[in-house]
């Protein structure tokens, strides 16, 4: 089994209201996430293009998350739930015979991070 990955940033803010700390108070981040599939290569020697990868995230994530206000769409948008919600946004585009979803990592800041593999 291979793993391959690749990241992606986008920026956001977000306030933490079930948070009693500077974080309940609105802010912003630019994120990092990665996306990390497992798999075996194709005939192509490929388990997935990093283009057709970049094309799904952007389409399925980036598009919705960046430069957005993350409480309208996650609640309480903490690093843990929104490596959730871009797990559930790209099990199903990200999976097929030969590759599936295996983790997302979300960054908040350089040196915090969150790993997801699912439920």
């Amino acid at each position: 089994m291979f793993l391959i990955s690749r990241d992606f940033k986008f920026d956001a803010a977000h306030k933490l209201e079930k948070y009693h700390g500077k974080c309940e108070s609105l802010h912003g981040h630019t994120y990092r996430i990665r996306v990390t599939l497992c798999g075996e290569p194709d005939e192509e020697g490929m388990i997935i293009d990093f283009l057709q990868l970049k094309d799904i995230v952007k389409r399925e994530v980036l598009d919705q998350l960046d430069h957005s206000y993350l409480n309208q769409i996650i609640d309480q948008p903490t690093a843990e739930n929104i490596a959730r919600w871009v797990w559930n946004r790209l099990k199903i585009p990200l999976t097929n015979e030969g590759h599936a979803l295996y983790e997302v990592t979300v960054w908040e800041s350089e040196d915090a991070f969150v790993i997801y593999r699912g439920e």
